[in-house]
């Protein structure tokens, strides 16, 4: 680990937009492209929203908090972004389901049940962890490429 962060906010939407960019900040160090500086921006901002919408949506305590914690890595020479994102909402009942593309517990009209699979497609590795009436965490990794080169294009 070269360096760590860690952050706890109340969940709140307000919150999203200062998440989002103090994880951008952090990753700074690790010269990302534009476009790697985007992927993770918009991942984290999924992550700390599903937090806020989902896992305290029957608990609507003032006090309710998300955990960001970020590390970076050096793994062969190559930068790496590790971030975690947790509640301790009511967790998800069945992870797999609902990690499918369009699932969502509220309303498709007010939902379209795509914040996993946006997170996944933004991250070099992704895995879900939850557990019924204890809370959720995400956990995402973004490959950063030598010199802010992208992967595709190396």
């Amino acid at each position: 680990m070269k360096n760590y962060m860690n952050l706890e906010l109340l969940a709140i939407s307000e919150n999203e937009s200062f998440a989002r960019s103090a994880v951008a900040a952090f990753a700074l160090t690790l010269n990302p492209s534009l476009s790697e500086l985007s992927d993770i921006k918009t991942a984290v901002s999924e992550a700390v929203t599903n937090c806020i919408v989902h896992a305290y949506k029957s608990n609507k305590n003032p006090e309710n908090k998300i955990l960001l914690s970020c590390q970076t890595h050096e793994v062969d020479g190559v930068g790496e972004l590790h971030i975690q994102v947790s509640d301790y909402g009511c967790g998800i009942e069945n992870v797999s389901e609902a990690m499918q593309p369009f699932f969502t517990t509220l309303s498709p009209s007010e939902r379209a049940g795509m914040g996993f699979t946006i997170m996944q497609a933004f991250s070099s590795e992704f895995l879900v962890e939850s557990e019924k009436g204890k809370g959720t965490t995400v956990k995402m990794i973004k490959r950063i490429s030598e010199g802010g080169k992208s992967e595709e294009n190396a």
